[in-house]
C-alpha cells in the first residue's frame, strides 16, 4: 500500500496551521469528550481587593479631568514574538499599567476604556466610567482549555476571571470579544453628535487600525482626513499619561523602596561570584547571571538589559553584550535593577575594583565621580531645577579635569554653553526619572521633565560618570581604559532629597570593606 495516497497534500496546509505539525494532537470526538471531563471546580471564592486599586482610580480620575467628552483607550499590547511561536515574557506597556495597578503577565491584549458620560458621574465623581476588555480563562470544558498555547489553562496556567479581577481592582470588566463595539460605537464629530476617541498608539497595531478605521468611516470626508490632527489628538493622550507618572503616590514609592532593596541584595550576589568570574572567560555573563538569577528569583524581572562592563568595556555607555573577561586589577561596573511584581524598577550603578581593591589612579577618578554626584545631591532640593542636578555635578568633573590637566581650556568656558569640551568624558545626563519604566515620564513637556521644579514625590537618579577609552590619545596613559559611574535612586521629600540606595557603599574605602566581608562570610560559610 502506498501511504502517500493517504497523507494530506503538504502545499494544501495554510502556513499558519504548519507550526501544529510538531504538537501531533488527537482530534477525535472521544479525545475532545475525555479531555472535558472529570476536572475539579475552579475555586469560586473572589480574592480581596488590591492595595493599589484605589490609587489606580485616582490616577483614572486625574487623567478623566484632562479628556472630559472623550473615549480613552489605552492597549495593554499583545504578545511579542522572540522566535516563530515562542512569545518573550508579556509586560503589558507602562500607561496601562498605571492606569489599571496590573502588573506580571496576565492581561495580553487587554485595553482599557474610559467611557466618556455627564461631568461628574462617572467613576469616583469623575467623567469616564472605565471598563477593563480582556479574554478570561476558558472553562475546563471548552477546547481552548488544553488546545491553545497562549491562552489555555493547561499551556500557561489559570488566568483570572472577569470577576476576579473585578474584585480585585474595582474596575468594570467585560469580554475582550465586546471590544469592537466599546471602541468603535458612536465614533464621530462631536458637533454632530458623535464622540472623539484619543489612542495610546503604537502599542496594539491591530488596536491602531481599529480606531483608524472607525475614524475614516465616520469622517464627513474622508479623503481629506487630517491624519496629522488625530495624530496630535493621540500624542496629547500619551504626553498625559507620561506627565502623570512624574510624581509617584505612597504606595508607587512603597514599590521603588521594594525594587531598590531587592536590587542591593542583587549586588551582595554580584560581589559573590566575582571570584568566580576573575576565572571565566567570560567573566562579565558570569556577573550577568549572578544578576538576574537574583531579580527572578524576588522580582519579576530585571527592570533593563544589565551593564557589567570590566576594563574598557565600562567606557561603553550601554555596554550590554557582557562578553568580556574581568581581569584582576581592572574595575567592573556594574549598572542593573530589579523590576519588581509590580513593574516599578530600580537603577543602580556601583564600579568596583575586581580584585577588591583601587589603585591610586582608579581611586583618584573614581573620588572625582563621587564628589561630582555629592554635588548632584546638594543640588537636588524642593523648588530647584531638575537640569540644576546636572549642571552642579558636571561643574564637579570639570574642575578634577582641569585640576589633572586634561581639560583644553578653562572651567568656565568648558562648561558654558559654546564649550562643553569636560563632555568629552561624560557625555550623558546626570539624572533621569524613575519609575515603571528605568527612562520614565519619557514622553513628558520639557518644561516638566528637564525644566520642571522638583517637587516631593518625584524618584529620579543621579548618575555622573568619567569614561577614559584605551583609544582616547588626548589623556595620559595612566588613565585610559577607565570608567566609572555612580547611580543611586532618589527621592524627593518636602524636607529634600532622600537616598533610597544608600545601602550600598559608595566611598571608595567602605566598598572595599564592604566587598571583603562579603568574602569572609563566604568563606566562614555564611556563619558571621
Amino acid at each position: 500500500m502506498n501511504d502517500a495516497k493517504n497523507t494530506p497534500d503538504s502545499a494544501s496546509q495554510p502556513l499558519d496551521e504548519r507550526v501544529n505539525n510538531r504538537s501531533q494532537r488527537p482530534s477525535s470526538d472521544a479525545f475532545k469528550a475525555f479531555m472535558a471531563s472529570n476536572w475539579a471546580a475552579s475555586n469560586q471564592e473572589l480574592p480581596p481587593r488590591d492595595d493599589v486599586a484605589g490609587h489606580a482610580a485616582t490616577r483614572r480620575k486625574a487623567i478623566s479631568e484632562q479628556f472630559k467628552g472623550e473615549r480613552l483607550v489605552i492597549p495593554a499590547g499583545p504578545p511579542k514574538v522572540r522566535s516563530n511561536d515562542c512569545d518573550y515574557r508579556f509586560r503589558p506597556h507602562s500607561g496601562f499599567a498605571h492606569l489599571t495597578g496590573l502588573g506580571l503577565d496576565h492581561e495580553p491584549d487587554a485595553v482599557l476604556i474610559l467611557e466618556p458620560v455627564a461631568e461628574g458621574t462617572g467613576d469616583g465623581g469623575g467623567h469616564h466610567r472605565a471598563t477593563l476588555y480582556f479574554r478570561p480563562l476558558a472553562g475546563r470544558d471548552t477546547e481552548r482549555f488544553y488546545a491553545d498555547s497562549r491562552s489555555g489553562e493547561f499551556w500557561i496556567g489559570a488566568r483570572p476571571t472577569l470577576a476576579e479581577f473585578e474584585a480585585r481592582l474595582g474596575l468594570a470588566t467585560a469580554h475582550i470579544d465586546e471590544l469592537e463595539a466599546a471602541i468603535t460605537k458612536n465614533v464621530g464629530a462631536p458637533e454632530i453628535g458623535g464622540i472623539s476617541i484619543r489612542l495610546v498608539r503604537k502599542v496594539d497595531e491591530n488596536i491602531d487600525a481599529l480606531v483608524d478605521t472607525a475614524r475614516y468611516n465616520t469622517a464627513k470626508d474622508p479623503e481629506n482626513l487630517d491624519l496629522a490632527v488625530l495624530d496630535a489628538l493621540d500624542e496629547k493622550l500619551t504626553e498625559a499619561l507620561s506627565e502623570l507618572r512624574l510624581l509617584k503616590d505612597e504606595w508607587e514609592i512603597d514599590q521603588m523602596k521594594i525594587a531598590v532593596a531587592a536590587t542591593v541584595e542583587g549586588f551582595v550576589e554580584v560581589v559573590k561570584a566575582l571570584p568566580r568570574a576573575l576565572t571565566h572567560t567570560r567573566g562579565e555573563r558570569v556577573v550577568e547571571g549572578a544578576f538576574f538569577a537574583r531579580a527572578r528569583e524576588v522580582g519579576n524581572e530585571l527592570g533593563y538589559d544589565t551593564i557589567a562592563a570590566s576594563g574598557n568595556n565600562a567606557t561603553v555607555l550601554h555596554w550590554t553584550r557582557n562578553t568580556g573577561k574581568i581581569n584582576a586589577g581592572e574595575l567592573l561596573l556594574l549598572d542593573a535593577g530589579v523590576e519588581v511584581d509590580s513593574l516599578y524598577t530600580a537603577d543602580v550603578t556601583r564600579t568596583l575594583p575586581a580584585n577588591g581593591a583601587f589603585s591610586e589612579v582608579q581611586r583618584k577618578v573614581y573620588e572625582a565621580v563621587l564628589d561630582a554626584a555629592d554635588a548632584g545631591f546638594a543640588a537636588a532640593q524642593p523648588g530647584t531645577r531638575f537640569r540644576d542636578i546636572h549642571t552642579a555635578a558636571t561643574t564637579v568633573l570639570a574642575e578634577r579635569l582641569a585640576e589633572w590637566g586634561l581639560l583644553p581650556v578653562s572651567v568656565e568656558e568648558a562648561i558654558s554653553p559654546d564649550g562643553q569640551q569636560h563632555r568629552r568624558w561624560m557625555p550623558h545626563g546626570t539624572s533621569h526619572h524613575l519609575g515603571l519604566d528605568v527612562h520614565d515620564c519619557a514622553q513628558a513637556r520639557r518644561e516638566l521633565y528637564l525644566d520642571g521644579v522638583l517637587t516631593e514625590g518625584m524618584v529620579f537618579t543621579i548618575e555622573p560618570g568619567l569614561y577614559f577609552k584605551n583609544e582616547d590619545l588626548g589623556i595620559p596613559e595612566e588613565y585610559r581604559g577607565i570608567g566609572i559611574r555612580i547611580e543611586d535612586d532618589i527621592l524627593m521629600t518636602s524636607d529634600g532629597p532622600v537616598n533610597l540606595s544608600a545601602a550600598l557603599p559608595r566611598k571608595p574605602d567602605d566598598v572595599e570593606s564592604w566587598m571583603a566581608g562579603i568574602y569572609r562570610e563566604a568563606d566562614d560559610g555564611g556563619a558571621s
